[in-house]
């Protein structure tokens, strides 16, 4: 069995290098992907609550609710 201090280190030695290859987005890139995720938030919404309405007319309409 491996001692599991040795195991941590090892483990936040690859981490660390692994975390060094990533790359992080820009602030620009990251504001625009953020305007793109609520604007589509918005739009899914709107979309879902417009045709929850239609679809509780016509349940009203087909029972007379």
């Amino acid at each position: 069995m491996k001692n599991p201090i040795v195991a941590i280190q090892e483990l936040y030695r690859e981490t660390m290098t692994e975390m060094k290859k990533c790359t992080w987005p820009t602030r620009q890139e990251l504001y625009e992907s953020t305007v793109i995720v609520v604007s589509c938030l918005i739009i899914m919404s709107l979309f879902v609550t417009i045709t929850d309405k239609i679809i509780e007319l016509g349940i009203r309409a087909i029972t007379g609710i």
